[in-house]
């Protein structure tokens, strides 16, 4: 197998604090140097949560402005997308840096329960985000917990309501969703191979599991996501020392499999997205 491998990296997230790992970035000049070091390591996706003094979630369009910024003058070419997801705020909140024009955005198009609360994406809200999408002219990485999320957005895409080209993401791992188990992902992958033959795909594993999806995920010709935001350990007893540490070891993976990690520039020939400024 010789296709490029696409490697997102989940810097930051929503959830993880210093308490459970000192490495986890939160200010944006932490998140540019992460982010540097994952890029170096072979990230050629910025998957981008912002966060407040204190640690917690913020959906604030100053914030993504300047990790942007940062990270288009540190990281030349590389991919950056923002995070809509429910955690960082509410209703159209959650779309307010969208008019900056990220690359990609991340877009839940149906709900699903999580270990203690509901993810709720309602179809009103879906419609918006997907919308600002398409006047922004920005890519969106359907992230998929549940089968229905894939077959809708495959809908979706059929009837022109999302922009570019269809990149799905399995996230599979997440208590009360999608199980890191390999029977479901081999179904998951033989139905967007069957009903959007030309879409691209990529999965990501929570915790544990991230190790575990990576490979099956480089293994069957897919793209795959590591970092602090899903998982902050490289096994039960060592914390993981940085993002980068998580993207060396899914780049080992496809060395393992002989698949090249790709360039931000095959990355984004592979995703149809527009030249790097």
């Amino acid at each position: 197998m010789s296709d490029p491998c696409i490697l997102c990296v989940a810097i930051t997230g929503s959830v993880p604090t210093k308490a459970a790992n000192p490495a986890v970035p939160i200010s944006v000049q932490e998140q540019v140097e992460s982010t540097q070091e994952a890029y170096e390591a072979g990230a050629a996706i910025c998957h981008a949560h912002v966060r407040n003094a204190d640690e917690t979630p913020s959906s604030d369009p100053e914030k993504f402005a300047a990790l942007k910024e940062g990270v288009e003058k540190h990281c030349p070419g590389m991919i950056i997308q923002f995070s809509t997801g429910g955690r960082s705020g509410a209703g159209e909140e959650r779309g307010g840096m969208l008019p900056l024009r990220p690359d990609m955005a991340s877009l839940s198009v149906g709900s699903n329960n999580f270990p203690t609360r509901v993810y709720e994406n309602p179809p009103d809200l879906v419609a918006w985000l997907s919308s600002q999408m398409q006047t922004y002219e920005i890519v969106p990485e359907i992230e998929a917990f549940d089968l229905s999320h894939v077959l809708h957005a495959i809908r979706m895409h059929d009837a022109g309501r999302l922009f570019g080209r269809l990149y799905v993401q399995f996230v599979m791992g997440v208590k009360n969703a999608m199980p890191a188990d390999r029977e479901v992902f081999d179904f998951y992958v033989q139905t967007i191979r069957k009903r959007a033959p030309d879409a691209a795909w990529c999965a990501a594993g929570i915790g544990p599991a991230q190790i575990e999806v990576n490979e099956w995920a480089i293994a069957a010709g897919g793209h795959t996501r590591a970092g602090l935001e899903d998982n902050v350990r490289l096994d039960r007893e060592t914390l993981a020392p940085s993002n980068a540490a998580l993207i060396r070891r899914a780049a080992a993976l496809c060395d393992k499999y002989e698949r090249p990690v790709a360039t931000p520039e095959q990355a984004r020939a592979i995703l149809g997205l527009r030249p790097a400024a």
